[in-house]
């Protein structure tokens, strides 16, 4: 038996090590690498499970040929390129160009946008838009829950289908986890063509249980399309027993929503092969909508060559001249955007950061009091929101720039989950969302001083930093 022992416990740190040497080989942020380290060395067997499930890099994978992005993107490209008078900013040009060379993320003109501030809102705007569809809908979330709303979406899905019309929806597996099968089978039955995105079965994609669909887009006809922070849930509108629930969400209208149709079609693909770019899915744009609101549409993914939308937070925080302003439920900033808010901050630069005051998962809630400290003693200003859960994710800058979508200030939205974020360039909708972000900020505490953090007692604050060593893989 003495054998076995020594026999079992040089296979367990021959397959620690071999863990240690592939973190370092895949060349992590350091922060990163250090964390999955420490877990494979002072977690016995569970460490090894939690990397097998969350730790692997898919960044350099090519799940989509070039080949078929090509033709994917083909329909999206002729309607950029048709677009007459299109005038692009010379202050904007590099952040629109690297946009573009990452992911052929084009920006269109002419494009009428509502900013829908409450789940109410969003909720009618929404089913008002399916009942009004005519040929297909396109609807990519990440929750889905088999609750009052979703149930109304569901039945709603299910009439349009009966009608003729179209239904393809996607959503995300371990979004949905808790949500019964019989809930997505009773709309399959009525012919919705529904996908869970990388479904988790054991043991086939435990190593990609991490890489999560966090997208919340919908195209009806081709016309409208809806993108921003909302799931489909009742929370969303009535809140949870214990606070309210804040977010925005977008209804757009225009050449954008040729952008966000490409974004949902890419992901079809990626779910099951089948490569949809027909001309009836990129209708002419309604001739009354005549403006310069200039739009892109920004996704990045884990499998993408770089992460695309954290690449431009960094470009936007770090080329403001007067301010920035982020909103964010999480905040778990990657060194990138760490140091670029400090850096900002220190160059006298008008930084404002609000975040819930109380949030909706404690460990991230903790884990992020230390970034707070640590941007606060740059310069940044922290605004705590106090009336309920905000999980708005905006950004605006200099009156000129501004964004709305599914992204949080995490490390989990920068490199492991699928995100969609549309980016306005132009005075009228940054001062659109400026105007939110201020009304926010009515309804929040600011916190300029760490010493609001610092007389919490001491184990509280030892406990909140070790909890930030874990932080990249929350």
């Amino acid at each position: 038996m003495l054998y076995i022992h020594w026999f079992l416990l040089v296979v367990y740190l021959a397959i620690t090590i071999s863990g240690i040497v592939a973190v370092l080989m895949d060349n992590k942020q350091p922060e990163k690498a250090m964390a999955w380290i420490l877990v494979l060395c002072f977690m016995p067997v569970v460490g090894i499970i939690f990397y097998l499930f969350f730790g692997k890099n898919t960044r350099k994978e090519k799940v989509i040929s070039k080949r078929s992005m090509d033709l994917l993107t083909k329909r999206s490209m002729l309607e950029f390129a048709e677009q007459e008078d299109l005038h692009i900013p010379r202050r904007n040009r590099p952040l629109m160009k690297l946009f573009t060379n990452q992911n052929w993320a084009l920006p269109f003109k002419d494009n009428e946008v509502d900013i829908l501030m409450d789940g109410y809102e969003f909720a009618f705007s929404l089913l008002n838009a399916i009942g009004q569809a005519k040929d297909h809908i396109h609807l990519d979330t990440y929750i889905i829950e088999d609750d009052a709303l979703g149930n109304l979406v569901a039945d709603a899905l299910i009439d349009k289908v009966r009608e003729g019309v179209e239904v393809r929806l996607i959503y995300d597996d371990v979004g949905c986890w808790k949500v019964k099968n019989r809930f997505f089978e009773r709309m399959i039955k009525a012919g919705v063509r529904v996908q869970a995105f990388m479904p988790v079965r054991f043991p086939a994609f435990t190593g990609k249980v991490n890489y999560r669909n966090h997208r919340k887009l919908c195209v009806i006809d081709g016309k409208v399309g809806f993108i921003g922070g909302m799931n489909i849930a009742m929370r969303y509108v009535k809140g949870t027993a214990k606070q309210a629930w804040r977010d925005t969400h977008l209804r757009i209208r225009g050449g954008a929503v040729y952008a966000i149709q490409r974004a949902f079609l890419v992901d079809w693909y990626f779910v099951c092969r089948e490569l949809i770019n027909d001309r009836r899915y990129y209708p002419p744009v309604d001739k009354s909508i005549s403006n310069n609101c200039l739009t892109q549409i920004v996704t990045s993914s884990p499998v993408s060559p770089w992460p695309d939308i954290m690449q431009g937070y960094v470009r936007i925080i770090l080329q403001a001249h007067r301010y920035v302003y982020l909103e964010s439920p999480y905040f778990l900033p990657t060194e990138p955007v760490l140091f670029a808010m400090r850096t900002a901050a220190l160059a006298g630069v008008d930084v404002r950061l609000m975040v819930p005051r109380r949030g909706d998962a404690k460990l991230v809630e903790w884990a992020s009091r230390s970034y707070l400290m640590e941007v606060i003693e740059a310069g940044v200003k922290v605004y705590l929101y106090e009336d309920g859960f905000n999980h708005s994710k905006l950004l605006v800058s200099d009156d000129n720039l501004s964004s709305c979508g599914s992204t949080n200030i995490d490390f989990r939205s920068f490199e492991n989950n699928f995100e969609a974020n549309a980016f306005f360039f132009g005075e009228g909708m940054a001062l659109r969302i400026k105007r939110i972000f201020l009304a926010d900020q009515e309804r929040s505490m600011l916190v300029d001083d760490v010493a609001y953090f610092i007389k919490r007692p001491f184990f509280q604050r030892l406990f909140e930093s070790l909890v930030r060593l874990l932080s990249p893989l929350l």
